[in-house]
Protein backbone atom coordinates (compact mmCIF):
# COMPACT_ATOMS: atom_id res chain seq x y z
CA UNK A 1 0.00 0.00 0.00
CA UNK A 2 1.48 3.33 -1.46
CA UNK A 3 -0.87 5.45 0.82
CA UNK A 4 0.66 7.34 3.41
CA UNK A 5 -0.20 10.01 6.33
CA UNK A 6 1.77 12.85 7.75
CA UNK A 7 0.69 11.89 11.06
CA UNK A 8 -2.16 10.39 13.19
CA UNK A 9 -3.98 13.14 14.68
CA UNK A 10 -4.88 13.52 18.30
CA UNK A 11 -8.48 12.01 18.22
CA UNK A 12 -10.14 9.35 20.09
CA UNK A 13 -10.72 6.95 17.71
CA UNK A 14 -8.68 8.34 14.62
CA UNK A 15 -6.24 4.93 14.84
CA UNK A 16 -10.08 3.01 14.31
CA UNK A 17 -10.97 5.65 10.93
CA UNK A 18 -7.60 5.19 9.45
CA UNK A 19 -7.46 2.02 9.79
CA UNK A 20 -5.23 0.11 6.87
CA UNK A 21 -8.65 -1.23 5.50
CA UNK A 22 -10.22 2.37 5.10
CA UNK A 23 -6.88 4.00 3.99
CA UNK A 24 -6.53 0.93 1.15
CA UNK A 25 -10.60 1.80 -0.23
CA UNK A 26 -9.61 5.53 -0.02
CA UNK A 27 -6.38 4.93 -1.88
CA UNK A 28 -8.12 2.75 -4.27
CA UNK A 29 -10.76 6.12 -5.33
CA UNK A 30 -7.88 8.32 -5.37
CA UNK A 31 -6.29 6.02 -8.24
CA UNK A 32 -9.45 5.44 -10.15
CA UNK A 33 -11.23 9.11 -10.03
CA UNK A 34 -8.32 11.46 -9.29
CA UNK A 35 -7.45 11.83 -13.02
CA UNK A 36 -10.93 12.58 -14.61
CA UNK A 37 -11.07 15.05 -11.50
CA UNK A 38 -8.24 17.13 -12.51
CA UNK A 39 -9.16 17.15 -16.13
CA UNK A 40 -12.68 18.30 -14.93
CA UNK A 41 -11.33 21.02 -12.52
CA UNK A 42 -8.68 22.42 -15.65
CA UNK A 43 -11.84 22.70 -18.00
CA UNK A 44 -13.61 24.65 -15.27
CA UNK A 45 -10.93 27.21 -16.15
CA UNK A 46 -11.34 26.91 -20.00
CA UNK A 47 -15.21 27.36 -19.55
CA UNK A 48 -14.76 30.34 -17.06
CA UNK A 49 -12.61 32.43 -19.44
CA UNK A 50 -14.53 31.88 -22.45
CA UNK A 51 -17.79 32.37 -20.84
CA UNK A 52 -15.84 36.00 -19.42
CA UNK A 53 -14.85 37.30 -22.61
CA UNK A 54 -17.81 36.57 -24.45
CA UNK A 55 -20.00 37.75 -21.19
CA UNK A 56 -22.92 35.23 -21.50
CA UNK A 57 -23.06 31.57 -21.57
CA UNK A 58 -26.31 29.50 -22.22
CA UNK A 59 -27.97 25.98 -21.75
CA UNK A 60 -26.14 23.27 -23.89
CA UNK A 61 -27.07 22.19 -27.35
CA UNK A 62 -25.09 18.93 -26.93
CA UNK A 63 -27.91 17.98 -24.38
CA UNK A 64 -30.87 19.64 -25.65
CA UNK A 65 -32.47 15.69 -25.85
CA UNK A 66 -32.02 15.34 -21.99
CA UNK A 67 -33.58 18.46 -20.89
CA UNK A 68 -36.36 17.64 -23.15
CA UNK A 69 -36.87 13.85 -22.22
CA UNK A 70 -39.33 12.05 -20.10
CA UNK A 71 -37.28 10.28 -17.50
CA UNK A 72 -37.17 10.96 -13.61
CA UNK A 73 -35.00 10.42 -10.72
CA UNK A 74 -35.07 7.08 -8.54
CA UNK A 75 -38.03 7.12 -5.70
CA UNK A 76 -36.67 9.05 -2.58
CA UNK A 77 -36.06 6.32 0.49
CA UNK A 78 -38.94 6.82 3.27
CA UNK A 79 -35.96 8.80 5.37
CA UNK A 80 -35.65 11.67 3.09
CA UNK A 81 -39.32 12.20 1.82
CA UNK A 82 -40.01 14.91 4.63
CA UNK A 83 -37.02 17.43 4.56
CA UNK A 84 -39.13 20.54 5.18
CA UNK A 85 -36.38 21.52 7.30
CA UNK A 86 -32.71 20.70 7.42
CA UNK A 87 -30.11 22.31 9.90
CA UNK A 88 -26.76 22.85 8.82
CA UNK A 89 -23.39 23.15 10.23
CA UNK A 90 -19.96 21.08 11.10
CA UNK A 91 -19.98 17.59 12.58
CA UNK A 92 -16.61 18.51 14.62
CA UNK A 93 -17.14 18.91 17.55
CA UNK A 94 -19.25 16.60 18.92
CA UNK A 95 -21.54 18.62 21.11
CA UNK A 96 -22.63 20.84 18.25
CA UNK A 97 -23.29 17.06 16.26
CA UNK A 98 -25.69 16.48 18.90
CA UNK A 99 -27.45 19.36 18.99
CA UNK A 100 -27.96 19.15 15.37
CA UNK A 101 -29.09 15.89 15.75
CA UNK A 102 -31.45 16.80 18.89
CA UNK A 103 -32.69 19.78 17.04
CA UNK A 104 -35.86 18.63 15.81
CA UNK A 105 -35.13 19.00 12.22
CA UNK A 106 -35.87 16.28 9.54
CA UNK A 107 -32.60 16.12 8.04
CA UNK A 108 -28.99 17.49 9.44
CA UNK A 109 -26.21 18.53 6.89
CA UNK A 110 -23.48 17.63 8.40
CA UNK A 111 -20.63 19.98 7.14
CA UNK A 112 -17.10 18.63 5.91
CA UNK A 113 -16.82 21.60 3.85
CA UNK A 114 -18.18 25.34 3.82
CA UNK A 115 -18.75 25.71 7.72
CA UNK A 116 -15.20 23.39 8.48
CA UNK A 117 -12.17 24.68 8.72
CA UNK A 118 -10.26 21.14 7.30
CA UNK A 119 -7.42 21.26 9.43
CA UNK A 120 -6.53 16.96 9.70
CA UNK A 121 -7.95 17.40 13.25
CA UNK A 122 -11.24 18.40 12.37
CA UNK A 123 -11.63 16.03 9.25
CA UNK A 124 -10.65 12.89 11.79
CA UNK A 125 -12.73 14.26 14.36
CA UNK A 126 -15.98 14.48 12.36
CA UNK A 127 -15.41 11.30 10.87
CA UNK A 128 -15.55 9.47 13.84
CA UNK A 129 -18.48 11.60 15.41
CA UNK A 130 -20.75 10.34 12.02
CA UNK A 131 -19.67 6.91 13.08
CA UNK A 132 -21.09 7.13 16.34
CA UNK A 133 -23.82 8.88 15.06
CA UNK A 134 -24.81 6.25 12.36
CA UNK A 135 -24.55 3.96 15.44
CA UNK A 136 -27.10 5.85 17.98
CA UNK A 137 -23.85 6.11 20.41
CA UNK A 138 -22.61 9.91 19.80
CA UNK A 139 -22.12 11.42 23.52
CA UNK A 140 -19.78 14.38 24.78
CA UNK A 141 -19.04 15.35 28.32
CA UNK A 142 -17.87 19.23 28.95
CA UNK A 143 -14.74 20.17 30.44
CA UNK A 144 -17.52 21.72 33.09
CA UNK A 145 -18.82 17.99 33.43
CA UNK A 146 -22.27 18.89 31.47
CA UNK A 147 -23.13 15.57 29.59
CA UNK A 148 -24.38 15.63 26.07
CA UNK A 149 -26.31 12.77 24.58
CA UNK A 150 -28.56 12.29 21.76
CA UNK A 151 -32.20 12.41 22.61
CA UNK A 152 -34.41 9.18 22.72
CA UNK A 153 -37.43 10.76 23.29
CA UNK A 154 -37.68 11.89 19.93
CA UNK A 155 -36.93 10.89 16.01
CA UNK A 156 -33.44 12.43 15.66
CA UNK A 157 -32.36 14.05 12.47
CA UNK A 158 -31.30 12.32 9.24
CA UNK A 159 -27.98 12.91 8.41
CA UNK A 160 -26.64 13.54 5.48
CA UNK A 161 -23.08 14.17 4.53
CA UNK A 162 -21.54 16.98 2.82
CA UNK A 163 -18.33 16.35 1.72
CA UNK A 164 -15.84 19.17 0.79
CA UNK A 165 -15.50 19.86 -2.91
CA UNK A 166 -13.04 18.85 -5.85
CA UNK A 167 -11.00 21.72 -5.37
CA UNK A 168 -9.84 21.04 -2.22
CA UNK A 169 -6.61 18.71 -1.48
CA UNK A 170 -6.68 16.90 1.69
CA UNK A 171 -2.64 17.41 2.77
CA UNK A 172 -2.22 14.80 5.44
CA UNK A 173 -3.30 11.86 3.24
CA UNK A 174 -1.06 10.69 0.80
CA UNK A 175 -0.85 8.69 -2.42
CA UNK A 176 2.97 8.20 -3.65
CA UNK A 177 3.68 10.92 -1.90
CA UNK A 178 0.91 13.92 -2.80
CA UNK A 179 -1.91 14.74 -1.47
CA UNK A 180 -5.06 13.40 -2.20
CA UNK A 181 -8.45 14.81 -3.35
CA UNK A 182 -10.44 16.39 -0.28
CA UNK A 183 -13.59 14.85 -1.80
CA UNK A 184 -12.43 11.51 -1.91
CA UNK A 185 -11.24 10.87 1.26
CA UNK A 186 -13.82 12.50 2.99
CA UNK A 187 -16.77 9.95 0.74
CA UNK A 188 -14.39 7.81 1.29
CA UNK A 189 -13.83 6.98 5.00
CA UNK A 190 -17.58 7.90 5.74
CA UNK A 191 -18.52 5.32 3.03
CA UNK A 192 -15.94 2.70 4.39
CA UNK A 193 -16.95 2.59 7.94
CA UNK A 194 -21.06 3.22 7.88
CA UNK A 195 -22.18 2.61 4.86
CA UNK A 196 -23.64 -1.25 5.78
CA UNK A 197 -25.07 0.28 9.35
CA UNK A 198 -26.77 3.29 7.02
CA UNK A 199 -27.84 0.73 4.60
CA UNK A 200 -29.26 -1.98 7.41
CA UNK A 201 -31.40 0.75 8.98
CA UNK A 202 -32.35 2.41 6.04
CA UNK A 203 -30.63 5.74 6.85
CA UNK A 204 -28.51 6.09 4.14
CA UNK A 205 -25.15 6.94 3.04
CA UNK A 206 -27.02 10.05 2.41
CA UNK A 207 -24.65 13.19 0.42
CA UNK A 208 -24.97 16.93 -0.41
CA UNK A 209 -22.59 17.78 -2.60
CA UNK A 210 -21.18 20.88 -3.17
CA UNK A 211 -19.25 23.49 -5.45
CA UNK A 212 -20.29 21.66 -9.26
CA UNK A 213 -19.92 23.49 -12.28
CA UNK A 214 -21.31 20.92 -14.89
CA UNK A 215 -22.85 17.80 -15.25
CA UNK A 216 -19.83 15.77 -15.81
CA UNK A 217 -18.86 16.61 -12.57
CA UNK A 218 -21.95 14.90 -11.20
CA UNK A 219 -20.91 12.49 -13.72
CA UNK A 220 -17.83 11.76 -11.82
CA UNK A 221 -19.97 11.55 -8.60
CA UNK A 222 -22.21 8.97 -9.70
CA UNK A 223 -19.08 6.58 -10.66
CA UNK A 224 -17.57 7.32 -7.38
CA UNK A 225 -20.80 6.15 -5.83
CA UNK A 226 -21.31 3.03 -8.18
CA UNK A 227 -17.92 1.87 -7.77
CA UNK A 228 -17.96 2.00 -3.99
CA UNK A 229 -21.53 0.25 -3.82
CA UNK A 230 -20.02 -2.37 -5.84
CA UNK A 231 -16.51 -2.46 -3.49
CA UNK A 232 -18.62 -2.93 -0.37
CA UNK A 233 -21.21 -5.19 -1.80
CA UNK A 234 -24.05 -2.63 -1.20
CA UNK A 235 -27.20 -2.63 -3.48
CA UNK A 236 -26.84 0.29 -7.08
CA UNK A 237 -28.81 3.28 -5.84
CA UNK A 238 -28.72 2.73 -1.97
CA UNK A 239 -26.50 6.26 -1.74
CA UNK A 240 -28.59 9.24 -2.45
CA UNK A 241 -27.54 12.70 -3.19
CA UNK A 242 -28.64 16.30 -3.24
CA UNK A 243 -26.22 18.61 -5.18
CA UNK A 244 -26.28 22.16 -4.55
CA UNK A 245 -26.86 24.08 -7.57
CA UNK A 246 -24.50 27.02 -6.09
CA UNK A 247 -22.62 28.26 -9.18
CA UNK A 248 -23.79 30.11 -12.04
CA UNK A 249 -22.58 27.14 -14.74
CA UNK A 250 -24.82 24.71 -12.71
CA UNK A 251 -28.10 26.57 -13.15
CA UNK A 252 -27.67 26.05 -16.74
CA UNK A 253 -27.42 22.26 -15.95
CA UNK A 254 -29.83 21.24 -13.43
CA UNK A 255 -31.41 18.54 -15.88
CA UNK A 256 -28.34 17.27 -16.63
CA UNK A 257 -26.91 16.77 -13.34
CA UNK A 258 -30.30 15.04 -12.10
CA UNK A 259 -29.66 13.11 -15.52
CA UNK A 260 -25.96 11.72 -14.30
CA UNK A 261 -27.07 11.13 -10.63
CA UNK A 262 -31.06 9.66 -11.63
CA UNK A 263 -30.26 6.43 -9.80
CA UNK A 264 -28.75 8.20 -6.74
CA UNK A 265 -30.40 11.56 -6.74
CA UNK A 266 -31.90 13.09 -4.27
CA UNK A 267 -32.66 16.75 -4.98
CA UNK A 268 -31.16 20.04 -5.42
CA UNK A 269 -30.77 22.81 -3.30
CA UNK A 270 -30.42 26.38 -3.68
CA UNK A 271 -26.75 27.89 -2.60
CA UNK A 272 -27.73 31.50 -2.59
CA UNK A 273 -24.45 33.00 -1.16
CA UNK A 274 -21.69 30.57 -3.46
CA UNK A 275 -24.52 31.61 -6.37
CA UNK A 276 -23.64 34.73 -6.25
CA UNK A 277 -19.94 34.71 -5.71
CA UNK A 278 -19.96 32.32 -8.59
CA UNK A 279 -21.88 34.81 -10.90
CA UNK A 280 -18.72 37.22 -9.91
CA UNK A 281 -15.75 34.97 -10.18
CA UNK A 282 -17.70 33.64 -13.77
CA UNK A 283 -17.78 36.88 -15.03
CA UNK A 284 -14.94 39.28 -13.68
CA UNK A 285 -13.71 40.28 -16.33
CA UNK A 286 -16.89 40.86 -18.27
CA UNK A 287 -17.80 44.60 -17.30
CA UNK A 288 -20.18 46.84 -15.40
CA UNK A 289 -23.18 44.63 -16.03
CA UNK A 290 -22.43 42.21 -14.07
CA UNK A 291 -21.75 44.93 -10.81
CA UNK A 292 -23.82 43.71 -7.48
CA UNK A 293 -25.27 46.10 -5.42
CA UNK A 294 -24.00 45.60 -1.70
CA UNK A 295 -23.95 41.90 -0.13
CA UNK A 296 -26.83 43.07 2.06
CA UNK A 297 -29.20 44.38 -0.86
CA UNK A 298 -29.16 41.15 -2.99
CA UNK A 299 -32.27 39.91 -1.37
CA UNK A 300 -33.85 36.45 -3.22
CA UNK A 301 -37.16 38.63 -4.68
CA UNK A 302 -34.10 39.96 -7.34
CA UNK A 303 -35.10 39.02 -10.68
CA UNK A 304 -32.11 36.93 -11.80
CA UNK A 305 -32.64 35.06 -8.29
CA UNK A 306 -36.36 34.53 -8.89
CA UNK A 307 -34.97 33.17 -12.06
CA UNK A 308 -32.62 30.65 -10.52
CA UNK A 309 -35.27 29.28 -7.88
CA UNK A 310 -38.20 28.78 -9.67
CA UNK A 311 -36.04 27.28 -12.77
CA UNK A 312 -34.49 24.99 -9.31
CA UNK A 313 -37.98 23.85 -8.35
CA UNK A 314 -39.38 23.57 -12.30
CA UNK A 315 -36.98 21.18 -12.83
CA UNK A 316 -36.52 19.10 -9.46
CA UNK A 317 -40.67 18.23 -9.62
CA UNK A 318 -40.18 17.68 -13.00
CA UNK A 319 -38.07 14.83 -12.21
CA UNK A 320 -39.62 13.91 -9.38
CA UNK A 321 -36.56 15.29 -7.26
CA UNK A 322 -36.55 17.03 -3.72
CA UNK A 323 -36.34 21.42 -4.38
CA UNK A 324 -34.61 22.36 -1.33
CA UNK A 325 -34.46 25.57 -0.53
CA UNK A 326 -31.41 27.87 1.30
CA UNK A 327 -29.62 29.06 4.32
CA UNK A 328 -31.58 31.23 6.75
CA UNK A 329 -27.76 33.20 7.81
CA UNK A 330 -30.17 35.24 10.95
CA UNK A 331 -29.36 34.01 14.13
CA UNK A 332 -31.38 34.53 17.43
CA UNK A 333 -29.21 36.71 19.84
CA UNK A 334 -30.68 35.70 23.07
CA UNK A 335 -28.87 38.59 25.29
CA UNK A 336 -30.98 40.61 22.85
CA UNK A 337 -34.49 40.06 22.50
CA UNK A 338 -35.39 42.77 19.65
CA UNK A 339 -32.53 41.19 17.74
CA UNK A 340 -34.07 37.85 17.99
CA UNK A 341 -37.45 39.29 17.56
CA UNK A 342 -36.29 40.40 14.02
CA UNK A 343 -33.92 37.73 13.19
CA UNK A 344 -37.58 35.34 13.38
CA UNK A 345 -39.14 37.92 11.30
CA UNK A 346 -36.63 37.70 8.91
CA UNK A 347 -36.23 33.81 8.30
CA UNK A 348 -40.26 33.36 8.46
CA UNK A 349 -40.48 35.64 5.76
CA UNK A 350 -38.08 34.09 4.04
CA UNK A 351 -39.14 30.31 4.60
CA UNK A 352 -42.71 31.56 3.93
CA UNK A 353 -41.44 32.94 0.19
CA UNK A 354 -39.74 29.60 -0.82
CA UNK A 355 -43.03 27.27 0.63
CA UNK A 356 -44.91 29.36 -1.30
CA UNK A 357 -42.76 28.54 -4.61
CA UNK A 358 -42.88 25.19 -4.16
CA UNK A 359 -39.98 23.89 -2.01
CA UNK A 360 -40.32 20.83 -0.63
CA UNK A 361 -37.98 22.28 2.79
CA UNK A 362 -34.81 24.98 3.38
CA UNK A 363 -32.35 25.44 5.59
CA UNK A 364 -31.38 26.89 8.56
CA UNK A 365 -28.47 27.53 10.70
CA UNK A 366 -29.65 27.44 14.03
CA UNK A 367 -31.77 25.18 16.46
CA UNK A 368 -34.19 28.28 17.62
CA UNK A 369 -34.74 28.03 13.92
CA UNK A 370 -36.17 24.92 13.62
CA UNK A 371 -39.72 25.58 14.47
CA UNK A 372 -40.24 28.53 12.60
CA UNK A 373 -39.11 26.48 9.31
CA UNK A 374 -41.30 23.66 10.61
CA UNK A 375 -44.28 25.80 10.95
CA UNK A 376 -44.18 27.73 7.49
CA UNK A 377 -43.82 24.64 5.21
CA UNK A 378 -46.39 22.61 7.70
CA UNK A 379 -48.95 24.80 7.00
CA UNK A 380 -48.41 24.67 3.49
CA UNK A 381 -47.55 20.93 3.04
CA UNK A 382 -50.65 19.99 5.43
CA UNK A 383 -50.85 15.89 5.49
CA UNK A 384 -48.49 15.95 2.57
CA UNK A 385 -44.26 15.15 3.21
CA UNK A 386 -43.37 17.55 0.12
CA UNK A 387 -44.55 19.27 -2.93
CA UNK A 388 -43.60 17.14 -5.79
CA UNK A 389 -46.69 17.42 -7.19
CA UNK A 390 -46.41 21.29 -7.42
CA UNK A 391 -45.26 21.69 -11.23
CA UNK A 392 -44.64 25.48 -11.62
CA UNK A 393 -45.68 24.78 -15.58
CA UNK A 394 -45.99 28.52 -16.21
CA UNK A 395 -42.36 29.11 -15.14
CA UNK A 396 -40.39 30.44 -18.31
CA UNK A 397 -36.33 30.89 -18.00
CA UNK A 398 -33.94 31.76 -20.59
CA UNK A 399 -30.65 32.96 -20.18
CA UNK A 400 -31.21 36.43 -19.97
CA UNK A 401 -33.38 35.97 -16.94
CA UNK A 402 -30.57 33.88 -15.09
CA UNK A 403 -27.76 36.55 -15.89
CA UNK A 404 -29.80 39.78 -15.35
CA UNK A 405 -27.82 41.43 -12.91
CA UNK A 406 -28.25 44.58 -13.66
CA UNK A 407 -31.52 44.65 -12.13
CA UNK A 408 -31.16 43.55 -9.17
CA UNK A 409 -32.27 46.75 -6.73
CA UNK A 410 -29.48 47.90 -4.54
CA UNK A 411 -26.56 50.19 -4.32
CA UNK A 412 -22.76 50.20 -4.02
CA UNK A 413 -21.46 51.81 -1.13
CA UNK A 414 -18.21 52.59 0.60
CA UNK A 415 -19.95 51.57 4.14
CA UNK A 416 -20.42 48.04 1.77
CA UNK A 417 -17.23 47.93 1.02
CA UNK A 418 -16.06 48.21 4.88
CA UNK A 419 -18.63 45.55 5.55
CA UNK A 420 -17.41 43.00 2.94
CA UNK A 421 -13.62 43.32 4.30
CA UNK A 422 -14.60 43.34 8.15
CA UNK A 423 -16.27 40.11 7.52
CA UNK A 424 -13.58 38.19 4.61
CA UNK A 425 -10.90 39.27 7.65
CA UNK A 426 -12.95 38.12 10.86
CA UNK A 427 -14.01 35.06 8.89
CA UNK A 428 -10.69 34.17 7.41
CA UNK A 429 -8.97 34.64 10.80
CA UNK A 430 -11.22 32.33 12.87
CA UNK A 431 -11.54 29.50 9.65
CA UNK A 432 -7.32 29.66 10.42
CA UNK A 433 -8.10 29.37 13.84
CA UNK A 434 -9.73 26.05 13.43
CA UNK A 435 -13.51 27.07 12.91
CA UNK A 436 -15.25 27.22 10.06
CA UNK A 437 -18.70 29.21 10.95
CA UNK A 438 -19.02 31.93 13.23
CA UNK A 439 -21.51 34.24 14.67
CA UNK A 440 -20.74 38.14 12.75
CA UNK A 441 -23.27 41.01 13.60
CA UNK A 442 -26.20 38.40 14.19
CA UNK A 443 -25.20 36.43 10.69
CA UNK A 444 -23.79 32.87 10.50
CA UNK A 445 -21.30 33.42 8.35
CA UNK A 446 -19.46 30.86 6.41
CA UNK A 447 -16.47 30.12 3.60
CA UNK A 448 -19.42 31.50 0.72
CA UNK A 449 -20.25 34.79 2.17
CA UNK A 450 -16.67 35.11 3.01
CA UNK A 451 -15.94 34.31 -0.93
CA UNK A 452 -19.01 37.12 -1.99
CA UNK A 453 -17.66 39.70 0.34
CA UNK A 454 -13.85 39.49 -1.23
CA UNK A 455 -14.99 38.69 -4.65
CA UNK A 456 -17.38 41.69 -4.41
CA UNK A 457 -14.25 44.21 -3.53
CA UNK A 458 -12.29 42.79 -6.09
CA UNK A 459 -14.99 43.43 -8.38
CA UNK A 460 -15.85 46.88 -7.65
CA UNK A 461 -12.01 47.97 -7.78
CA UNK A 462 -11.51 46.21 -11.43
CA UNK A 463 -14.56 48.02 -12.78
CA UNK A 464 -14.05 51.83 -11.37
CA UNK A 465 -17.13 51.47 -9.59
CA UNK A 466 -18.16 54.69 -7.96
CA UNK A 467 -19.92 54.20 -4.33
CA UNK A 468 -23.26 55.83 -4.13
CA UNK A 469 -23.16 56.85 -0.64
CA UNK A 470 -20.03 59.00 -1.24
CA UNK A 471 -19.51 59.19 -4.78
CA UNK A 472 -15.76 58.02 -4.63
CA UNK A 473 -14.64 56.07 -6.70
CA UNK A 474 -13.59 52.87 -5.14
CA UNK A 475 -10.24 52.07 -6.17
CA UNK A 476 -6.99 49.91 -4.91
CA UNK A 477 -6.27 52.75 -3.06
CA UNK A 478 -9.53 53.21 -1.28
CA UNK A 479 -9.87 50.06 -0.31
CA UNK A 480 -6.20 49.49 1.16
CA UNK A 481 -7.45 52.05 3.79
CA UNK A 482 -10.90 50.37 4.15
CA UNK A 483 -8.70 47.56 5.32
CA UNK A 484 -6.58 49.33 7.65
CA UNK A 485 -9.27 50.72 9.45
CA UNK A 486 -11.23 47.42 9.28
CA UNK A 487 -8.37 45.36 10.41
CA UNK A 488 -7.38 48.28 13.19
CA UNK A 489 -11.74 47.59 14.40
CA UNK A 490 -10.98 43.93 14.83
CA UNK A 491 -7.48 44.46 16.48
CA UNK A 492 -9.54 46.61 19.30
CA UNK A 493 -12.41 43.85 19.21
CA UNK A 494 -9.99 40.54 20.38
CA UNK A 495 -9.03 40.35 23.46
CA UNK A 496 -6.20 38.16 22.67
CA UNK A 497 -3.33 39.97 21.30
CA UNK A 498 -1.31 36.72 20.72
CA UNK A 499 -4.71 35.66 18.78
CA UNK A 500 -4.50 38.42 16.76
CA UNK A 501 -1.43 37.94 15.69
CA UNK A 502 -1.59 34.82 14.91
CA UNK A 503 -5.04 34.74 13.23
CA UNK A 504 -6.08 37.76 11.75
CA UNK A 505 -2.62 39.32 10.61
CA UNK A 506 -2.33 36.48 7.80
CA UNK A 507 -6.03 36.73 7.19
CA UNK A 508 -5.82 40.35 6.43
CA UNK A 509 -2.63 40.19 4.36
CA UNK A 510 -4.79 37.50 2.55
CA UNK A 511 -7.71 39.46 2.23
CA UNK A 512 -5.60 43.05 0.86
CA UNK A 513 -4.00 40.60 -1.28
CA UNK A 514 -7.57 39.19 -2.63
CA UNK A 515 -9.38 42.00 -3.47
CA UNK A 516 -6.31 44.12 -5.54
CA UNK A 517 -8.71 44.36 -8.76
CA UNK A 518 -5.75 42.55 -10.36
CA UNK A 519 -6.16 39.25 -12.21
CA UNK A 520 -3.56 37.62 -11.16
CA UNK A 521 -4.73 37.80 -7.33
CA UNK A 522 -8.23 36.80 -7.73
CA UNK A 523 -8.14 33.23 -6.01
CA UNK A 524 -10.79 30.60 -7.50
CA UNK A 525 -11.45 29.64 -3.96
CA UNK A 526 -10.53 31.74 -0.77
CA UNK A 527 -9.98 28.21 0.91
CA UNK A 528 -7.25 27.19 -0.96
CA UNK A 529 -4.23 29.55 -0.12
CA UNK A 530 -6.09 30.04 3.21
CA UNK A 531 -5.25 26.06 3.09
CA UNK A 532 -2.01 26.46 2.29
CA UNK A 533 -1.40 29.12 5.04
CA UNK A 534 -3.07 25.76 7.73
CA UNK A 535 -0.38 23.45 6.10
CA UNK A 536 2.30 25.27 6.22
CA UNK A 537 2.71 28.79 8.04
CA UNK A 538 0.36 27.78 11.11
CA UNK A 539 -0.36 25.25 13.50
CA UNK A 540 -2.40 22.53 12.10
CA UNK A 541 -4.07 21.08 14.94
Amino acid sequence: MSISLTHVPDVDGAQDVLSDEALAFVEKLQRRFAATRDELLTARQTAQQAASEKGTIDFLPETAEVRAGDWKVAEAPEKLRDRRVEITGPASPAKMAINALNSGAKVWLADLEDASTPTWHNVVDALVNLGEAARGTLSFRSPEGKEYNLRTDAELATVVVRPRGWHLPEANVLVDGAPTVGALVDFGLHFFHNAKELAAKGDGPFYYLPKMESHLEARLWNDVFTFAEAELGIEHGTVRATVLIETIPSAFEMDEILYELRDHASGLNAGRWDYLFSIIKYFRSSGDKFIMPDRADVAMTAPMMRAYTDLLVQTCHKRGAFAMGGMAAFIPNRREPETTEAAFKKVRADKTREAGDGFDGSWVAHPDLVSICSEVFGSVLGDRPNQLDKQRPEVSVGAEDLLDVASAPGQVTEQGVHANLYVAVAYTAVWLSGNGAVAIHNLMEDAATAEISRSQVWQQIRNGVVADDTGNTITAELVKAALAEEIERLRTEVDDKETFEKYYVPAGELIGRLVSGRDEDFEDFLTLPAYRLLSTELVNR
